[in-house]
């Protein structure tokens, strides 16, 4: 009986030393200071922390990591803390420090994955304090209405909150202030054009120019044959098809060309889009309404310059071509699909315009570990996911095609004026199609090329997409949601293309 005694007493005096030294550990094991001891993989992690809002606050309480990186204590707290810290361990003892790219983990598409709502929610207990600006009780309000969808983060609006991010802001703000642009000279009047050669745009009232290449006619076969590697049902079947002689951008729209067109037609302090929405619809060319500020950053805080624009939904760029139509007194519009690839492929009927197959450029995935993939020619040419940082880069970072059109793979995808319909191609002739335009009539656009965010397969000349007008703008607080500006859309552009036209010389 004294040794049952014993024991007993024994394994209670055990267990509660276990629960304390468990909880000394759990707490040891959760400070920021034990975090950053891991994390010295990446040091900018908690230099940017102690410089956000969340260390230094009004009112002296501190945010750690544990309080944003995991959900509240009973709401999965352990589950989360074992495999957070099993990775962070293992990231800790494998991985080089010089390899890990801090500004591209830090993009929202990566952060949302490691930090919960309801850890957001425990500490700010009310989400509507007195000191809310109006845009951002509408926010708030948005949120609180639509918490179960999962699409939600706080950090969509707050990416900065934790950790410090030079020049982001999450609110709305004077869009004119983020041109960087310098104009030494202001151009007087656009580049007349009297025949079909490539020729430098001047846009009047600016200093900002771009290039036009001239684009001549010819047949090709649209879309891929069944053979082509992650060839997509929609690619098919191939059709001959002719397309007429015109110009098109050397690059994407920049950010200097499309501030400038803000800066000409933007109708700062307009409340609704409905204005900007009935001049467009009506045609009213002479009396164009340019967009409403955006909410928040558009730019991401990438840059801006002659990274391509992005962010901007259909309907800003049709209503750019208006506006770059009327002051240059030339047809400026979007590319249809069948031109877009015409001019991709640039007399080429591979996958790519450069010679490599799509397989063999593919660095990800089981087999492309073992197959020794050389991705050098594909490097050149295109910005995609196996050597962008996760963001946007400017054009000169590659060759152009035989066209002299840079990017028209990867770095963002472009807005094509057709419709999409997965069965297109079938609606062709048999007979080589003339300048053929797409759909009469459907719910979602073209977009071609790819972007920085795909792979391989993604970015072959064939390869559609389409617009997701929905999934899109679902964090987009507004009501009515912007006709302008994509909330969650950030690897989209465009690329404009001239009519050669009475407008630009005689036709040959």
């Amino acid at each position: 009986m004294k040794k049952l005694l014993f024991f007993s007493i024994s394994a209670f005096i055990i267990g509660i030393l276990v629960v304390l030294m468990g909880g000394k550990m759990m707490h040891k094991t959760s400070t920021s200071e034990y975090c950053a001891s891991c994390h010295d993989i990446h040091p900018q992690a908690t230099t940017s922390w102690k410089q956000s809002i969340h260390y230094d606050t009004k009112s002296g309480v501190r945010t750690g990591c544990v309080d944003c990186h995991l959900p509240p204590k009973g709401e999965g707290y352990m589950v989360a803390k074992v495999k957070t810290g099993a990775r962070d361990i293992w990231s800790k003892w494998t991985r080089d420090p010089k390899s890990f790219d801090w500004e591209a983990r830090s993009l929202l598409e990566n952060a949302k994955a490691h930090v919960y709502n309801r850890s957001c929610e425990h500490c700010h207990e009310t989400i509507f304090p007195a000191s809310l600006s109006k845009e951002g009780e509408d926010a708030h309000l948005y949120y609180s209405q639509n918490a179960a969808d999962k699409d939600l983060q706080c950090i969509n609006c707050h990416l900065n909150a934790g950790h410090y991010m030079e020049g982001y802001s999450s609110k709305g703000n004077d869009f004119l202030s983020l041109n960087t642009n310098i104009q030494k000279e202001i151009f007087l009047a656009p580049t007349p054009v009297h025949q079909f050669v490539s020729f430098e745009e001047k846009i009047p009232g600016s200093g900002v120019s771009f290039n036009m290449k001239a684009i001549p006619g010819g047949e090709f076969k649209m879309g891929s044959p069944p053979s082509e590697p992650f060839r997509e049902k929609d690619e098919g079947p191939q059709q001959q098809v002719r397309i007429s002689p015109f110009f098109m951008a050397e690059v994407e729209v920049t950010w200097d060309e499309y501030l400038e067109f803000y800066r000409q037609t933007s109708a700062e302090g307009r409340s609704t889009d409905t204005e900007g929405l009935r001049s467009a619809t009506a045609g009213e060319v002479d009396a164009i309404v340019g967009a409403t500020p955006p909410y928040g950053q558009p730019d991401q805080n990438w840059g801006m310059g002659r990274r391509p624009a992005i962010t901007m939904r259909f309907h800003a760029a049709e209503t750019y071509c208006k506006w770059l139509s009327k002051v240059t007194g030339k047809h400026y519009r979007l590319p249809t699909e069948a031109e877009w690839e015409y001019a991709c492929r640039a007399q080429t009927q591979t996958p790519y315009f450069f010679v490599g197959e799509p397989k063999k450029f593919k660095r990800s995935g089981f087999w492309s570990i073992f197959a020794g993939n050389d991705t050098t020619t594909i490097n050149s040419y295109v910005i995609y996911n196996e050597n962008s940082p996760g963001k946007t880069q400017e054009p000169d970072l590659v060759m152009a095609n035989p066209f002299g059109l840079k990017n028209m793979l990867g770095n963002v995808a472009e807005f094509c004026s057709d419709w999409y319909q997965p069965d297109t191609y079938q609606q062709y002739s048999g007979s080589a199609t003339a300048d053929p335009k797409g759909p009469e009539q459907g719910t979602e656009r073209v977009i071609r090329g790819g972007s920085f965010r795909d792979d391989a397969g993604k970015v072959r000349c064939a390869s559609r997409a389409h617009t997701q007008q929905t999934a899109w703008m679902k964090t987009d607080p507004q009501m009515p949601k912007s006709i302008w500006w994509y909330s969650d859309c950030r690897n989209v552009g465009f690329r404009v293309v001239c009519e050669f036209d009475e407008n630009t010389g005689n036709k040959p």
